[in-house]
Order: structure tokens, then sequence, then C-alpha cells
């Protein structure tokens, strides 16, 4: 076994200099075992208000165009559905801040009550433009206020995903993370085509008056009873185990030695941190959400104004495809439990690479099958993306500053580039007049996140980072902690255990105890000294030992 400290350097000077410590090893009190009701519990409550976000996305994405001729009513055709469309990218404006605010407070003071708050702005913001005057009636001060609902709407989905996919995250077992997450998708999806399909009959039952006059506020009014019963679902979920273990862990953490990559909080933490993690989670994310939104928000108009379908005919071919998709997300995340979170996110940037231009010029044959095949190409690379964010993403970060670290990535890349979809492509079709730019940009956007893939850490069947280890049943935690020094899924490195001194009382024997590597500039003096005196005395005299994991 390799002593207790073997100090590499000699001064605290260089962050490149390192120092083997111990960690004691695994004990039963460690291990997590998940209480499958208020895992129920925890996802119903996630998944109610993802649900919320993307009925929203499906209502606004529907009404697009109505909502350009009533709020921009002396624009031309073109302008009123770019108003449409701009509008309801501005919601992406203000994420990246909701997803700062949110992910900083979600790691300061608890993930259950941050979404709480994200929830009840996200479905009054929804109501209240349901509530709004037209431009008809309040002038350009209508135009105004509707842009910043959109602004508050967007503020508050920048914690609701980041969020969520934190909670469920933290509540799975390790073995089925990708299963469990990939729910909050599948709530996404459905909820998109609950609202779009609440759009499109009021379009066939009302009148084209009717609905310009009072018909396009129904959806928006629904959110009402919706939010009500979200909200009064996600009051009753409890913190995450992982949350409240890692805060344990930092109330009663040994101060000798200090791992600031795993235990400073916040946006603050992450930012110093985990930027290289940011940078390859927002590139995955941009990826991804170009295909999903272009899938969902951006196919009501190019149906309708690009290829000349009407709404009800548009609608009837989508809407099923993305009930069918939901429904087969969860399985592209089991499949991701099995052979790995990165081979499935690589089969979604090839699929979308290789079906971009097919899918588009089947839709373009203006027949129903041929569109109704082109929409499926495009939903098959989308279920294989987004059944793997949900547990990908979080994996990156530690519980420490996972929530500020996913609201920072993700809503940058939904900002930027996923969201806009949609805007982007229209506007490509419209200074070009090729209807096949939005097949070349998802193509590019497909090899950007085929690249990033390749940098993305694996963290199928792991612990999260900062997290001791989840498992499903009682049965799974001897076998467990008999072979952790073996189980190449467990590193002590990333495992909120004490550092504790050879002497300390929780390590009576070698096999008590684990090694691993921190800077030097990490330990205080005491510490130090220590290492370079059993260094001396010839704790190591070959020079040979080394930690487990060492990194």
């Amino acid at each position: 076994m390799p002593p207790a400290y073997t100090a590499e350097a000699d001064q605290k000077t260089s962050p490149k200099k390192t120092i083997q410590v111990r960690k004691r090893r695994l004990r039963r009190d460690d291990v997590h075992v998940v209480d499958k009701p208020t895992l129920k519990t925890a996802m119903g409550g996630t998944l109610v208000g993802n649900f919320m976000e993307w009925y929203d996305v499906g209502v606004y994405g529907y009404l697009a165009v109505t909502m350009g001729y009533l709020f921009l009513p002396e624009g031309s055709d073109a302008a009123q559905k770019l108003f449409g469309l701009a509008t309801f990218a501005v919601t992406f404006v203000a994420r990246p801040l909701g997803g700062v605010v949110f992910g900083h407070l979600g790691d300061k003071m608890g993930r259950q009550k941050v979404l709480a708050a994200t929830l009840i702005m996200m479905a009054s913001s929804t109501v209240l433009i349901g509530l709004l005057p037209t431009a008809a009636v309040w002038g350009i001060w209508a135009t105004i206020i509707l842009v910043l609902l959109k602004l508050l709407q967007g503020f508050s989905t920048g914690g609701e995903y980041a969020g969520a996919t934190t909670f469920v995250s933290e509540y799975a077992p390790d073995k089925k993370r990708g299963y469990f997450a990939a729910f909050l998708d599948l709530g996404s999806y459905l909820g998109f085509a609950f609202g779009a399909l609440l759009v499109t009959v009021l379009e066939v039952v009302l009148s084209r008056e009717d609905m310009l006059a009072y018909g396009w506020r129904i959806p928006f009014l629904v959110a009402l009873p919706l939010g009500a019963s979200a909200i009064y679902f996600r009051m009753k979920i409890e913190e995450s185990p992982a949350y409240a273990a890692a805060q344990d862990a930092a109330e009663n953490r040994n101060e000798a030695v200090v791992d600031d990559k795993m235990t400073e909080s916040g946006t603050k933490g992450v930012l110093k941190h985990y930027w290289r993690e940011i940078i390859v989670a927002f590139f995955l994310v941009a990826a991804a959400n170009t295909t999903g939104y272009a899938l969902t928000s951006y196919m009501p108009t190019y149906l309708t104004d690009n290829l000349g379908y009407d709404v009800l005919k548009g609608t009837a071919i989508t809407v099923p495809i993305l009930v069918v998709m939901a429904l087969l997300i969860p399985f592209g995340g089991r499949l991701s439990d099995r052979i790995g979170r990165r081979p499935v996110l690589w089969i979604a940037a090839g699929s979308t690479f290789l079906f971009a231009i097919p899918a588009f010029k089947l839709m373009a044959l203006g027949e129903v099958w041929a569109t109704a095949l082109g929409l499926a190409l495009m939903a098959f690379s989308v279920l294989f993306y987004v059944a793997n964010l949900a547990s990908a993403l979080p994996a990156q970060f530690p519980t420490a500053s996972r929530y500020a670290g996913m609201g920072i990535a993700y809503n940058l890349g939904v900002a930027l580039l996923g969201g806009t979809a949609g805007l982007i492509m229209e506007a490509l079709v419209q200074a070009t007049g090729d209807n096949m730019m939005p097949a070349y940009w998802l193509m590019f956007m497909a090899a950007v996140g085929g690249v990033t893939v390749y940098f993305l850490k694996e963290s199928a069947n792991r612990p999260l980072p900062g997290s001791f280890p989840s498992v499903e049943t009682e049965e799974e935690v001897r076998p467990l902690l008999e072979n952790q020094s073996e189980d190449e899924t467990i590193d002590y490195n990333e495992l909120p255990l004490d550092v504790v001194p050879v002497t300390h009382p929780d390590v009576v024997s070698d096999e008590e105890a684990e090694t691993y590597t921190v800077p030097a500039e990490s330990v205080d003096d005491d510490v130090l000294a220590e290492a370079r005196e059993h260094q001396s005395t010839g704790g190591d005299p070959a020079g040979e030992a080394a930690p487990r994991r060492a990194q």
C-alpha cells in the first residue's frame, strides 16, 4: 500500500505540484439507497414543470404568426412573421441571466425552493400574456409589455430545466440515471404537443375573426389551472438526497485539506474550476436544441408558410410524431445506461448530419406521407439527443455547483444558438430564397455536436461528482463496498469524503483508506510538513508509491 502522504513538491508555489493525501473508504452509511415512492414524487414534481415550460413553447410556436398580426399590425406579412418568431426568441435573451441567478440560489439555498419559485414566475407570465390588451388597444405599449413578459418568462425558464435535471439526476440511482432523467423530456415534448394541439383545435373550431378577437387568449389562460396543479405537486417534493448529503459533508469537513474544485459552491466555483466543462456543455446543448427547436417551434411556420400546408394538416402530421417520439425518450435514456452517454449522443449527431437533407427533400414533395417521413427522420435524431442531455450534462459538474453549471451552460447554449434556430433558419430562407437552408444549418450544428461529444466526460453508471454512490436496492450495497477498490466507476477524487491524517481514528489500517492527489497549495503547512517528514524517514524509499486514481 502507498504511504499516507507522499510529497511531490517542496514548496506550495505551483498549482501543478501535487501531494497525495488519504480519504477513508466508503462505508454503509455513505451509500444512498433510493426510496422509490420519494423518487416518483420527485420525478412527478419536476416533470410537471417541464410540461408547463414546453406547453408555452407549443402555444407560442403555433401562434407566432397570429401574435405578429396582433402586436405588430402595421408591419408587412414578412415583418409580422419575423416579429412572431423574434418575440419567441427573445425569451432566450433572458435565459442565461435566469440560469446564473437561479443556479447560484439553487446551490446555496437548495433545489426545491428555487424550482418552486421558477414555476410560479413561469406560469404567472404565461397567464398575463393571455390577459394583455393588443396593439389595437394599447398601441406600442402592448408590444413592449409583450416583450417584457416574454423576457420574464425566459428569466424563469432559465432556472427550470437546469434545476429539474439537476434535481432528478441527484435522486436517481447511478445505474438508471439515464432512464429516470429522460422522463423530464418526455414531459417536455408531451407539453409541446398538447399546446400545439390546443391551438390547432381552436383555429379549426373558431372563425378567423373570433380567433383574433379572443380565441388566441384561451391557450395562455389555460396555464392558470395547469400552473396551479404543477405548483401543488412541486411544493410536495423534498430536497434531493445528494444535495443534503453534500451540505452535511461541507459542514463537517476536515479543514486541513480543502479541495476547492469539489466543494466551492455556486457560480464562482463552477466558473473557476469547470469552465472547460461549461464550454463542452454549451456546444452540445446548442447542437441538440437546434435540432429540437427545428422540429418543434420552427416546423409550424415552415410547413404553413414555406410549403403551403394549412394549419390543421400540418398539426395532424406533426403532433402524432412528437407524441410517439416523446414516449420513446425513456428508452433512449435506458440505452445510454447500457452503452454509455457518448455513443448515444454520437448516434444523435450522426443521424442529424445524414438525415437533414433527405428530411427536407421529402417535405418539399408536398405529399403527406413524405412530410411525415421527413419529420420522423428529424424526430429520430432529436430522440437520442434529448434522451441523454438530462443525465449527461448534470454529471459534468460537482454537487456543490451543479445547478450553477447547468444554468450557465444550458441556457447560453439555448439562448445563442438552440432556441434561436427557428429565427436563424427563417432568416436564411428569406435571405437566399432556398428552402433547403434549414437542412444545411442542421448539418453544420450536427458536425459541431459530433466533435463536442468527443470531449464529453462519460458518466453512465457512475456516482455524480461530489456525491456518494446511489443504488436502487439494498442488495447492491454490500458488493459495492466490498469491491470499491477495484470498481472503475468509483473515483475517490470526486467523492465528498473527509481527508484525514494518518493518525486519525477513522483510519486504523491501510485497508481502510484510499489515497488521492490534490494540489500542494491546497493543504495547510502542518500537513505539508508531515508529508515531507514521512518521505524523509523512508515512508516511500523507492519513490514508487502512487494513488490508485491520481490525476
